[in-house]
């Protein structure tokens, strides 16, 4: 969340102090509604003033019409109540009338209360007050509780690391750790910075940051991730990389100011506020001054006209809305889904077109061997290829390694850029590597995938040993899901070879596909798609980048992703699960349907008061109360239901 220390934190609840709390936050929504966060001891004070303006409501309520004491008995207790919880609202108004914003609730529920105390309605009067600030007041404790989720987060980052030094570990800031050091963490801790597991193993608590409910065993060679806790054992691992780049600072710079940004409905209720305030209180001075000209009933007009001020108050639409998004946002970061604002939770709700890049989004990203084809000596050509891959940090010789192999006796290695490698095994020139460096050294051969590795000895071809890479294992299940939840198009926009990625495509019940192509054809390949519907795209590689920005809604793979791919997204998968896009589908569609629910409900029911206001049947400024905060707080617990998508 964004923190505006210098902001002036204006309330339209009348809780109008200088709060000196380190963090503000605005959250003007088109009528002065703030919510404060994290104030304990201003959360105590609200309370008591609460209970206060109750007690000396209730009363005045006894006085007027149990003991049936002189006016002047109850006056002075209702207006004690009124002044409580309603001198703040009034100085708001005020500020607001002076800067030049008239048309706000502030200004409405101080001349609907105000003006009662005129028309001698004392009790209605300072029910209005007390019952707005209560319902502020709850309205501020639900905003709270759709933050948490957001705000551990945010809390995940450790201020201290344990680091090996000469021997002897040490305490030291987080921020001082550098690559190359070897860190420390024992049970019960956090990891600080990205890195290697160098020794020992534990079981890691990875919901902060991927949104796994299990734990995950990570041991010697595996990966760990800022944020991770430590839970039964401890280990030593090697960062690769500083603190402000690690994966929970990354992750916290997603979702600082997610809840600034607007969604298109939100934006609508603000649009709409600002009309629909100045045409309210137009209509009510039309109904306080013109039937009196015709009937002389001053008194009574003039209450109808209060009545229908305070109905019109569009609290539940400029606090519901923008709660159910910031709730369903707050949903998506609980699974591990971050979302950067909430119009892309919005935009995701109306996807009509997925596309998808291949490597790393819809398969795994590492090679595995799938078929081995030998010219001759099956075996020769495996301890080969294998000898010779030794010798390289290529991807593809990771995954030969796997292989069962005698190792040969290699010497005088030299690795070709983008071709293989060549060297000396008892005394012949041997290499292995693309089609390409097989033509070098007099081979023609006709498999020229990117993925098969050939193998020549002394002019001789030995065979090649091809490699895929696997489809996630959910993959074709979430495409399924997608198309379920209304999706009416999946792409895959690849940069890998035509056949490999037809494979893959095919695999998972891709629709279209569009191979080899560079960055630039890529955006150009979804300008089309966006031609035709709403389109959100998947990548991870800095290669998706442009595309991801130039999409509708751009979702990045968060944990083997590239910076620059998280950064040009609008959504991002915190564990490369492609299984949480449905997940994220769902949880758009039911917020957005939530949103809505709202709108209608609190417009149908406003409309229909207004109407028994106006037409005097509803005279009673109860109703009205209940039109506004009671519509406004049924409104936000609905809203809360954001939470719990699953």
């Amino acid at each position: 969340m964004k923190n505006n220390k210098n902001n002036e934190h204006e309330r339209c609840d009348c809780h109008e102090h200088e709060h000196e709390h380190d963090h503000e936050h605005e959250h003007d929504h088109g009528h002065g509604h703030g919510h404060e966060h994290g104030g304990g001891e201003n959360r105590k004070a609200e309370i008591i003033k609460l209970i206060i303006s109750f007690v000396l409501f209730a009363a005045g309520l006894l006085t007027e019409h149990l003991f049936k004491l002189p006016m002047p008995v109850y006056l002075i207790l209702y207006i004690a109540a009124f002044a409580v919880t309603g001198i703040g609202v009034i100085i708001t108004a005020v500020k607001r009338i002076i800067k030049k914003d008239v048309f706000n609730e502030c200004t409405l529920m101080t001349v609907a209360s105000v003006g009662a105390f005129f028309t001698g309605s004392f009790s209605e009067a300072a029910a209005v007050m007390i019952l707005y600030s209560f319902g502020e007041f709850l309205q501020d404790l639900a905003v709270d509780k759709s933050r948490d989720s957001i705000e551990t987060l945010i809390d995940v980052m450790p201020k201290q690391a344990e680091v090996l030094k000469d021997g002897t570990v040490v305490e030291i800031s987080a921020k001082e750790v550098t690559v190359g050091d070897t860190v420390v963490v024992s049970p019960g801790k956090k990891v600080a910075v990205d890195g290697v597991i160098t020794s020992g193993s534990a079981s890691f608590d990875t919901s902060a940051i991927t949104g796994e409910s299990f734990p995950r065993d990570l041991s010697e060679g595996d990966a760990v991730m800022s944020g991770y806790i430590d839970i039964n054992g401890e280990i030593k691992f090697k960062a690769t990389a500083e603190y402000d780049n690690s994966a929970a600072a990354r992750i916290t710079g997603l979702i600082e100011g997610a809840e600034a940004k607007k969604a298109k409905t939100e934006s609508f209720i603000n649009k709409f506020a600002s009309i629909y305030t100045p045409v309210v209180i137009i209509l009510a001075l039309i109904v306080a001054v013109l039937p009196p000209l015709f009937d002389q009933q001053w008194k009574t007009w003039i209450h109808r006209a209060l009545t229908f001020l305070v109905v019109s108050c569009p609290c539940a639409l400029v606090i519901s809305v923008p709660l159910t998004f910031f709730a369903g946002v707050g949903a998506a970061s609980r699974n591990g889904i971050l979302v950067k604002g909430t119009e892309y939770l919005e935009a995701l709700s109306k996807t009509e077109i997925f596309a998808f890049d291949k490597t790393g989004t819809l398969t795994k990203g590492s090679f595995t061997v799938s078929e081995i084809c030998a010219a001759g000596d099956k075996d020769e050509l495996i301890n080969t290829v294998c000898s010779l891959e030794a010798h390289s940090k290529h991807p593809i010789a990771k995954a030969l390694s796997a292989l069962d192999y005698k190792a040969y006796d290699v010497r005088d290695v030299k690795e070709i850029s983008g071709e293989g490698i060549v060297a000396a095994i008892d005394g012949k020139l041997c290499a292995a590597g693309n089609a390409k460096l097989m033509k070098r050294y007099g081979c023609d051969v006709e498999n020229n995938s990117n993925t098969a590795v050939h193998a020549c000895c002394d002019g001789r071809y030995l065979g090649c040993i091809s490699l895929k890479d696997e489809v996630k294992d959910n993959a074709a299940e979430s495409l399924k899901e997608l198309k379920k939840l209304g999706v009416k198009k999946t792409v895959m926009l690849s940069g890998d070879i035509k056949n490999s990625a037809e494979k893959a495509a095919s695999e998972v019940g891709i629709d279209q596909v569009c191979a080899e192509l560079l960055p630039e054809h890529k955006t150009e390949e979804m300008e089309k798609l966006i031609a035709e519907g709403k389109t959100a795209y998947v990548g991870d590689g800095i290669n998706d980048a442009a595309v991801l920005a130039r999409a509708d809604v751009g979702v990045a793979m968060g944990a083997l992703g590239s910076d620059t791919a998280i950064e040009a997204a609008d959504i991002v998968l915190t564990d490369d699960n492609i299984g949480k896009l449905p997940k994220a589908m769902k949880i758009s569609k039911k917020t957005v349907s939530i949103a809505r629910q709202n709108i209608i409900f609190a417009i149908a029911v406003k409309v229909a008061i207004l109407i028994l206001s106006f037409f005097g049947i509803s005279d009673i400024m109860w109703l009205a109360v209940f039109a506004d905060t009671g519509v406004a707080l049924l409104c936000a617990a609905n809203a809360m239901r954001a939470m719990k998508c699953r």
